[in-house]
């Protein structure tokens, strides 16, 4: 089932993508019947129209709908360096810097911790 929905959202993706091609395919292939049922200039066929006017008018309105879906996006997008205009980089803090303090030895009292485990290699 998963890979099902899957296919099918790649397919919309591909097909919202594809759409002007989608077009140019479908009016190549049918270029016969839309000159018959659509074309503007029947009357005039010196013109060679053959339909074209048909597909200019189609691709007009798949424009249309693809500036009317991006138009929000867009003016979102192009308002983002608005949004940020007054913002400035702050100049890196430099820390000050600290001596090291070290606890102080007190003769006598220091142990090696690992005195046990390492011992340094005999002579051969």
């Amino acid at each position: 089932m998963k890979s099902i929905f899957a296919y099918l959202l790649s397919a919309l993706v591909l097909l919202q993508t594809f759409s002007r091609e989608l077009l140019v395919v479908d009016f190549t292939l049918n270029q016969a019947t839309i000159t018959a049922r659509f074309c503007v200039n029947k009357a005039r066929p010196q013109l060679h129209c053959d339909g074209k006017c048909y597909f200019a008018k189609q691709l007009k309105k798949q424009e249309e709908r693809e500036s009317k879906s991006a138009g929000p996006l867009k003016e979102r997008l192009e308002m983002l360096p608005a949004a940020f205009s007054s913002w400035q980089p702050q100049p890196a803090r430099v820390a000050a810097q600290v001596a090291p303090r070290y606890a102080r030895l007190v003769t006598g009292t220091y142990a090696a911790p690992l005195g046990a485990l390492f011992r340094p290699p005999l002579g051969a």
